[in-house]
């Protein structure tokens, strides 16, 4: 566990954003790939890999949950200001229909923005199908010396 002391400065600026993310270390872990990011909207994606699926050999739910959640924090992370960062409070995911193969796009939009908390809503397609919808609520905070 990282003690108060060792986290690292932790700043968003406007103009350090767009490169933040396409270098935040998750992503790459699934091969997910930052196509937009916008105030207030995103979209990711990432091309099926053996890697995503379970033992059914279908997109594990996690991968998808994965893009929402990223592309839901992307989306937010422009309209934050400096100083301030954010954290998933919860998502309600919905899967409509199995992912076998292909390319997973994640569209995000900022549904509501208060002072502390914002919600957001993520539609996951595979060739124009809709394969799952998420909605999140995120803490918008500063982290405290």
């Amino acid at each position: 566990m990282t003690k108060p002391d060792e986290r690292p400065e932790i700043t968003p600026a406007a103009d350090n954003v767009a490169n933040d993310m396409k270098t935040h270390p998750f992503p790459d872990l699934i091969d997910m790939v930052m196509d937009e990011d916008l105030s207030g909207s995103s979209v990711n994606s990432l091309e099926v890999q053996q890697k995503h699926l379970n033992a059914n050999h279908v997109v594990h739910g996690a991968v998808l949950y994965a893009l929402a959640d990223t592309g839901m924090g992307s989306a937010l992370y422009l309209t934050l200001d400096e100083g301030q960062v954010c954290a998933t409070i919860e998502i309600k995911m919905n899967y409509f229909k199995p992912v076998f193969a292909g390319r997973v796009v994640c569209r995000t939009e900022m549904t509501n923005r208060g002072k502390t908390i914002a919600n957001l809503e993520s539609r996951l397609y595979v060739d124009d199908v809709l394969v799952a919808q998420a909605n999140g609520n995120y803490a918008i905070f500063r982290i405290k010396s």
